[in-house]
């Protein structure tokens, strides 16, 4: 199995990557062509939308960070495996405001297919 703490601690660098170009390389390196994403709230395929989406999400929460909460677990062969981790995001140093839960498919080290939960969010207005 791919090491999960490894996978986790990746893929929420890209999500805290505000630097457009150096986001796109660690989308590039992390997920496959077709690769997938999907939550309550958006969806896209591909590195080219899902760097669409976390540019949103960082517009959305200016200067919040996301952080690992809990221990990832997964499990599966190194060519496939299955990765899964919880995080918080908020203002470094404060309480989060949102809090979720994602699901990993990963093929050959690469991100495949990811389902997010979410678990906190932000009253609506």
């Amino acid at each position: 199995m791919a090491d999960a703490a490894m996978i986790a601690a990746r893929y929420l660098a890209s999500w805290n990557e505000t630097d457009p170009a150096r986001r796109r390389a660690l989308l590039a390196d992390l997920w496959t062509e077709t690769g997938t994403y999907a939550d309550p709230l958006m969806r896209g395929t591909g590195p080219e939308e899902i760097d669409r989406l976390i540019a949103a999400v960082q517009d959305r929460f200016p200067g919040h960070r996301f952080v690992l909460a809990g221990r990832p677990d997964g499990f599966g062969a190194p060519a496939e495996s299955v990765v899964r981790f919880s995080w918080a995001l908020g203002p470094e140093g404060g309480a989060s405001l949102v809090e979720g839960t994602d699901v990993a498919l990963v093929e050959g080290g690469r991100l495949s297919r990811v389902v997010g939960f979410l678990d906190k969010t932000p009253a609506g207005p």
